[in-house]
């Protein structure tokens, strides 16, 4: 998976296309990622005490990578990889520049 926790990353497809945000989850066994304010759901909390009520909770859920771009300046990039010495690195495939 191309994508990393803490990227900047543009939706491409979906509800919320065309929303920037950061990548605050990756799930990379199941290529998907959690994205901070993208794909909000409404979660009915039930109360934990007796006294407390429970309550709706706005929660962000998971979505597929491949409905995600590499944010790079303003525009969404594809993200390739090449060999430095023996590092891998990841690359932008339109400039060529080390991410």
């Amino acid at each position: 998976m191309k994508i990393k926790k803490n990227d900047n990353v543009i939706v491409i497809a979906g509800k919320d296309k065309g929303k920037t945000a950061k990548v605050a989850k990756a799930f990379p066994k199941d290529n998907l990622i959690i994205v901070e304010g993208v794909n909000m759901k409404k979660k009915h909390e039930r109360a934990r005490k007796a006294n407390s009520k429970g309550q709706i909770v706005e929660k962000a859920m998971p979505i597929h990578v491949s409905n995600v771009m590499l944010l790079e300046g303003k525009k969404g990039v594809r993200v390739g990889s090449k060999m430095i010495g023996d590092k891998r690195v990841r690359i932008s495939r339109e400039t060529g520049k080390e991410i």
